[in-house]
């Protein structure tokens, strides 16, 4: 029988999936971006690159892509994860916060360079549809570059990293009127484009409204059925993504914009932190596909056709956008070191310009040798941006930092830095987190009992859920920059696990833990724990102070000689764990 199997589709997957496997971790060990390598891969191995040549070269099948539909259906998956990790990230206390940055340093950047790019495009006679598109298209910068960039350098809580922050993510919401503006000026009737707008716009209101209220209702109980099986709760993730992204495909819009709205929703629930871990794993290679199909839209026959111009582009885009940018954080009482590198760094353009770009195209909105223009014009300035953010560095060196630093950069782009991360929420940690509260100490509260998270949170209590034992799930609660780790669970099992994967991760971090007995104590340092309280032994300490206070002992020498005896305690489980430490090294030695 013959096969039915669409072996053109299967081979242009491999090449995807072979470009993250292979391509990108050597061109990560060149010391290049990832993203970078995505988008180059995608630029040569797609159907504009060498995928062009498989007629005159049919080795080349099984190397390149030949046909971007082939893939387009994982594309479009990409795009609509990427617009649920950005809802995610996003929560309406965060951008209330930094409402002052994200609406107005940012609000202002996207509006204003809408309107001035759009202008050159409207003299050059496009129409003011097409000019809009275009506009807003080049207003954005690459989320994805800058911040992996800043990252990697260390320097998220900078200044600079929390002003780029605050613009980016400005631009991130941005995207969403983006596309729906295509959506509805595609969708849209001959007859009155008033009309087409109202019911667009009145059908888009509709979807939102229902996915808000199914959101609302249905949410927190699914998660809270799914919680008990990883497997099922991954299916609830994907099933939140989707099924919003098809309510909004069904009233004309993106799949994103659901998707999108759908990230926000779960972005206010205590499952925030346990679906971050779950999804990070993914997070990468879905980005990687994203970008590898960004890059197939990259002719290089465009960047050789007219040099001059392209290159006229590429200065003329980065030069209106980071002057601007530069304007706008002085306006907003920014350092001038700040404002430069600021400007340099989103000067470039961004990868949703493929996107929204490429949509009007496909809807005959910009006529396909522009949208080729264009998209060449913003890889070469994407291209750029690690060598923008070298020469911005190295000039703002030499400037003296100066002005008031905006209050609203003291905002950190995820949790906060010198946290505790509290492991269970129950009686010991709701006390534990009390005693923070009141001395000023921000703490992270987790615990793996979906149903009393969701009871303390309704109740003001602020306690996310999560498994503390998963590694992805204590990098999402900010591990790297944490200050301890406070263990208050009671089961012995999962106190060990969580001391262990904890201090694997974190050689220096400050991990106290609560123990059951001595033994459990002294086996909890075994495996890194800073400090082990055993709760028999504290409940007797407890007890020996009062009944030394009621016999009439002043209290001063009774809390001196408890916090002595604490301490003996302590220090004699700690040498024997490090004596049974040495024991079995001396065992394995002589065994061998």
């Amino acid at each position: 029988m013959a096969s039915t199997i669409n072996i053109a589709a299967y081979s242009d997957a491999l090449v995807v999936l072979g470009t993250a496997g292979i391509v990108v971790p050597i061109v990560s060990r060149l010391g290049f971006s990832p993203i970078l390598g995505y988008l180059g891969a995608g630029a040569i191995l797609g159907p504009l690159g060498l995928g062009s040549l498989i007629r005159q070269f049919p080795v080349l099948y099984w190397f390149t892509v030949g046909d971007a539909k082939n893939v387009s259906g994982i594309a479009e998956l990409g795009i609509v994860f990427l617009l649920f990790l950005i809802g995610l990230e996003l929560s309406l206390h965060r951008l209330w916060t930094m409402r002052r940055l994200v609406f107005g340093l940012g609000g202002l950047q996207v509006l204003l360079t809408t309107v001035l790019l759009g202008g050159g495009a409207t003299l050059y006679g496009k129409s003011p549809s097409a000019a809009i598109i275009l506009g807003a298209s080049l207003s954005l910068s690459s989320t994805a570059i800058v911040l992996e960039l800043l990252s990697n350098q260390e320097r998220l809580t900078t200044n600079v990293g929390r002003a780029s922050f605050s613009i980016l993510l400005a631009q991130d919401l941005a995207v969403i009127p983006i596309l729906m503006f295509i959506s509805i000026i595609a969708a849209g009737p001959g007859g009155s484009v008033l009309n087409s707008l109202d019911t667009a716009l009145l059908q888009a209101a509709i979807a939102i409204a229902v996915i808000v209220v199914f959101g609302r209702l249905l949410l927190r109980p699914l998660f809270r059925l799914a919680s008990r099986s990883r497997d099922l709760f991954i299916a609830a993730i994907l099933f939140v993504i989707i099924a919003a992204g098809v309510v909004a495909n069904r009233a004309g819009m993106s799949m994103a914009l659901g998707a999108f709205v759908a990230g926000l929703l779960l972005a206010e629930t205590e499952y925030r932190k346990a679906i971050e871990a779950t999804v990070a794993p993914f997070k990468g290679l879905l980005l990687g596909i994203f970008f590898f199909t960004v890059g197939m839209d990259i002719d290089f026959r465009e960047l050789v056709r007219e040099p001059l111009l392209l290159a006229g582009g590429v200065v003329g885009l980065v030069i209106v956008k980071s002057l601007l940018l530069i304007a706008l954080a002085k306006l907003f009482r920014l350092s001038w070191r700040v404002a430069i590198e600021t400007g340099l760094l989103l000067g470039p353009g961004g990868e949703f310009a493929f996107v929204s770009i490429g949509m009007a195209a496909a809807a005959g909105l910009i006529e396909a040798p522009l949208a080729r223009f264009t998209l060449a014009v913003t890889s070469v300035t994407m291209a750029f941006t690690p060598l923008l953010s070298l020469a911005a560095r190295r000039f703002t060196s030499r400037l003296e930092p100066g002005g008031a630093v905006d209050p609203g950069l003291t905002i950190r782009p995820s949790g906060g830095p010198k946290h505790a991360i509290v492991v269970g929420y129950g009686r010991v940690g709701k006390v534990v987190c009390a005693m923070l509260k009141e001395h000023g100490i921000p703490y992270i509260a987790a615990d793996s009992d979906a149903t009393t998270v969701t009871r303390d949170r309704r109740e003001g209590h602020d306690v996310y859920y999560g498994d503390a034992a998963d590694t992805k799930f204590l990098e999402a609660c900010g591990l790297a920059t944490a200050a301890g780790v406070i263990v208050t669970i009671h089961t012995h099992k999962l106190i060990d696990d969580v001391v262990e994967h904890v201090r694997a991760m974190r050689p220096d971090i400050l991990i106290v833990a609560r123990a059951r007995d001595a033994d459990h104590a002294r086996h909890l340092y075994g495996l890194g724990a800073t400090d082990a309280v055993p709760e028999t032994i504290e409940a007797s300490l407890q007890l020996s102070e009062a009944a030394l206070v009621g016999l009439g002992i002043a209290i001063g020498p009774v809390i001196a000689s408890i916090h002595e005896k604490r301490d003996e305690i302590r220090h004699t489980l700690q040498r024997a764990a490090q004596q049974a430490g040495r024991n079995t090294i001396r065992s394995v030695k002589t065994k061998t």
